[in-house]
């Protein structure tokens, strides 16, 4: 990697290990098409990375930002939870009747401790084995 490269880049990326980390990211953007934007110069993929980095026409956080979301497995989407007041307007029409596909409140039903001790002494250990 060139060196001089790196030592330019240091300022904006405080993290050598981070450094790593994002050029690598943008080495593997632009391999698979992604526009560069600076001239390239007959510079490897990861130089260009970093000299990207280095003019700082890439911000830092936005590749580091493209490189968590490229890591991650399950993207957890936040819903807006349901009003309250919703399943209870949309139980009643307005003439007064119930509506049959009104959605209706769930009630969990509770467990004494008593319930709960019987049904854990009810439980079948497991058999042993030679194995372990």
């Amino acid at each position: 990697m060139a060196r001089v490269t790196v030592e330019d880049c240091i300022d904006k990326v405080d993290n050598r290990f981070e450094l790593v980390l994002l050029a690598s990211h943008r080495a593997r953007q632009i391999s698979q098409g992604a526009s560069i934007t600076i001239d390239r110069d007959n510079d490897k993929n990861p130089v260009v990375a970093l000299r990207e980095i280095a003019d700082e026409t890439l911000s830092p956080d936005d590749l580091k930002e493209d490189l968590i979301h490229s890591l991650q497995k399950h993207v957890e989407v936040d819903e807006p939870e349901p009003d309250p007041a919703s399943f209870v307007s949309a139980g009643a029409l307005t003439d007064g009747t119930e509506e049959e596909d009104a959605p209706e409140t769930v009630n969990f039903d509770q467990m004494s401790e008593e319930d709960l001790l019987a049904g854990i002494e009810g439980l079948v250990p497991p058999e042993k084995s030679d194995d372990y």
